[in-house]
């Protein structure tokens, strides 16, 4: 049997790793990347904690399955809302602020 140091030692370097994606990325692209490092990190963190001799509940791998879901659903919303991003701005980039309403921009005519 494998011990568990191993799988939390890499569980701990892809949560690093997903938190190094989230704060130094401009990218938004990369920050879901490192999001995905992250539940990743978690769900082998789950499965190592339910595959313990004398666990006396295996939930881990359900819970993970779960997790899994939940990052299906939520990668689809992020890169939705990334496309629409895109479209309206022609970049991706966070740290410009994008302007997402419906609203057309002013002309120069009868602005006030």
């Amino acid at each position: 049997m494998i011990h568990l140091s191993l799988p939390s030692a890499l569980a701990a370097l892809l949560a690093g790793l997903g938190v190094y994606g989230v704060l130094a990325r401009r990218n938004a692209v990369l920050v879901l990347i490192g999001v995905e490092l992250i539940l990743n990190a978690a769900n082998l963190l789950l499965v190592t904690a339910g595959s313990r001799p004398g666990a006396p509940l295996s939930a881990g791998p359900v819970i993970t399955l779960l997790v899994i879901t939940i990052a299906a659903a939520e990668i689809t919303v992020a890169l939705a809302i990334i496309l629409v991003m895109f479209r309206r701005t022609g970049h991706i980039d966070l740290t410009a602020v994008p302007d997402l309403s419906d609203e057309p921009e002013p002309t120069g005519e009868g602005a006030p």
